[in-house]
């Protein structure tokens, strides 16, 4: 499988310290940046309520 990476367009540095996100076949694909060895796997549905859990603050108590 040909994996294409895509980084935020927020993100400010050509290298490192960003989040990427590749699709699969029914998967969604997440690594870091600067640690591009460790990838998690997802499907769509979980990633929509993670966001949808940032965007509405629900993590911001850990901050």
């Amino acid at each position: 499988m040909d994996i294409r990476w895509q980084k935020s367009s927020f993100s400010e540095q050509p290298e490192g310290n960003c989040l990427e996100l590749a699709a699969g076949d029914a998967v969604v694909l997440m690594r870091e940046g600067d640690a591009p060895e460790g990838v998690i796997v997802t499907t769509p549905e979980p990633l929509r309520a993670l966001l949808a859990g940032v965007k509405a603050g629900e993590f911001d108590a850990l901050l």
